[in-house]
């Protein structure tokens, strides 16, 4: 980055030229970054379950960088001590590496730049707000929140941009010590250079120019110690080494104040990519607080990772195929211009479309181990599966075929007793004797059926797929024919016969 007529430039190599930086070693550094393989990051605050917004920036982060050789890395932004918690960080480790992102550097991984929790790295931070208070281009602040809130109101007022007003910007070292003396502790603000412009390539937005009188000096440390966001965030990505950060565009306008914080300190920048947002069905942004949308809910009924993955890769990036792509397609069709500008709507129909096409590709172990606490032999349980596994979607679908065939004789409700009563229990009496010899398969029995009742059509395949099945849906019959064997479908064709005789009554 370099300041040509008070502008901030970014330049191609993307490195923050402080004006201490000679041109060549501005070169050399350069010639190093471009050098250097693709680096995406994810940087999540474990302040709640990962939900399909936050998942999906972290899914275009590593596609961004695996596509390019490179590598994706985790840090987690845990500096809000008030609402971080150790469950919320557990459990997005865990999530991400059932949905398959692993990370190639962060925690539980290590890497030369940790650690990778913020709330450890309060030393490294030190160092650079020392280096900008001796530079004068950061001061404290000790305005409360009440006379910012009131200042930004006036301002709101008025028309104007809303901006922190300098009141703390000139005092004497003598008034900074007598209000440390009176017990109030300062937040630490950034001081903005006058009269600039800061301008930088979004790869998603194109050309975006800032000017640094509509920002204002904004906070870098709050009055308890911890870093702000603007701060820790840009001083990581360049510690670390990012060269690509993939986020939502509601972090557009923090772009240029971590440009001119990463510029005063001769620290090099990423190129930024802002996504557009992710509405839901109401056509609002979706809510980290939506549980019905966090990933932990949708594994809780059974989503499948590929699904979740494909439908979320959807999500504001165009794919030429519209089929069901593993991990390493969605890598390889992966494409930064491919990002859309325009907000893109999660549609529950279409995450289902994904999940319809992930059962069916999946291997029966998969299927199995929805049926983990059914009380089914693992014969009964390979059975059930091969014979009902396109007419399922969710482990709860499964459980329910399980419950229908195998735990017992089905019951009916009254449009069921009403069908079999229409059916008659003379009919279910004649299936009975057919059944006793013993046809081959479902077909040779409804056959047969049919020749000693006189039933067609639905009056003939209606009853005996409710008689068997308890339902007037599913499989196909010759599965669950198989599926029951002889002795559980003479049980069933008597219970039906008996319903059928007691609701003729």
């Amino acid at each position: 980055m370099k300041v040509i007529g008070g502008t901030i430039i970014a330049v191609g190599c993307r490195f923050a030229k402080s004006l201490l930086v000679t041109d060549a070693v501005l070169r050399l550094n350069c010639r190093a970054m471009s050098s250097l393989p693709a680096k995406s990051r994810f940087a999540p605050s474990p302040t709640g379950w990962l939900h399909l917004g936050n998942l999906r920036t972290a899914l275009f982060s590593a596609l961004m960088a695996w596509r390019h050789g490179g590598h994706f890395l985790l840090r987690v932004e845990d500096t809000d001590a008030e609402r971080s918690e150790q469950a919320f960080t557990e459990a997005l480790y865990e999530d991400l590496h059932w949905l398959g992102l692993d990370w190639q550097e962060g925690p539980g991984i290590g890497g030369a730049q940790g650690p990778y929790l913020q709330s450890e790295r309060a030393e490294i931070y030190q160092r650079f707000y020392d280096e900008l208070e001796a530079k004068g281009l950061a001061y404290p602040c000790f305005c409360s929140a009440q006379a910012l809130k009131l200042s930004r109101k006036a301002q709101l007022t008025s028309g104007q941009p809303p901006r922190y007003a300098g009141t703390c910007a000139h005092l004497s070292s003598d008034e900074v010590q007598r209000r440390r003396d009176q017990g109030i502790e300062p937040t630490l603000r950034f001081r903005v250079p006058p009269g600039k412009e800061v301008r930088f390539t979004d790869l998603v937005r194109g050309e975006q120019v800032y000017r640094s009188e509509d920002i204002g000096d904004f906070v870098i440390r709050r009055s308890d110690g911890t870093p702000a966001f603007f701060f820790s965030n840009a001083i990581d990505d360049a510690l670390m080494g990012v060269t690509h950060v993939l986020r939502g565009e509601d972090h557009l306008t923090n772009t240029p104040r971590q440009l001119m914080l990463l510029e005063a300190l001769g620290l090099p920048t990423p190129s930024y990519a802002h996504i557009s947002l992710i509405l839901g069905s109401d056509g609002g942004p979706l809510s980290k607080r939506a549980g019905a949308l966090s990933l932990r809910a949708l594994r809780e009924q059974g989503y499948l990772p590929i699904a979740i993955l494909n439908h979320l890769a959807r999500l504001g990036h165009v794919y030429e195929r519209d089929d069901l792509l593993p991990l390493d397609d969605l890598i390889g069709d992966f494409d930064v211009a491919r990002l859309g500008r325009a907000p893109a709507r999660h549609d529950p129909t279409q995450l289902d479309h994904w999940q319809r096409l992930a059962v069916n590709h999946a291997d029966d172990a998969v299927l199995l181990g929805w049926l983990d606490d059914q009380d089914v032999s693992a014969e009964q349980a390979q059975q059930l599966v091969a014979a009902v596994r396109d007419n399922v979607q969710f482990p709860a679908d499964l459980r329910a075929w399980a419950q229908r065939l195998l735990k017992g004789l089905p019951e009916f409700d009254a449009d069921g007793q009403a069908l079999l009563r229409a059916a008659g229990a003379d009919f279910f009496q004649q299936a009975l004797q057919v059944l006793d010899s013993a046809p081959d398969d479902f077909k040779a029995f409804a056959q047969a059926v049919g020749e000693r009742s006189g039933a067609r059509g639905k009056a003939l395949f209606q009853p005996l797929r409710l008689a068997l099945s308890g339902v007037m849906f599913g499989p196909e019959m010759h599965r669950i024919w198989t599926l029951l064997g002889p002795a559980a479908c003479r049980a069933r064709l008597e219970h039906a016969a008996v319903i059928a005789a007691f609701s003729s009554q």
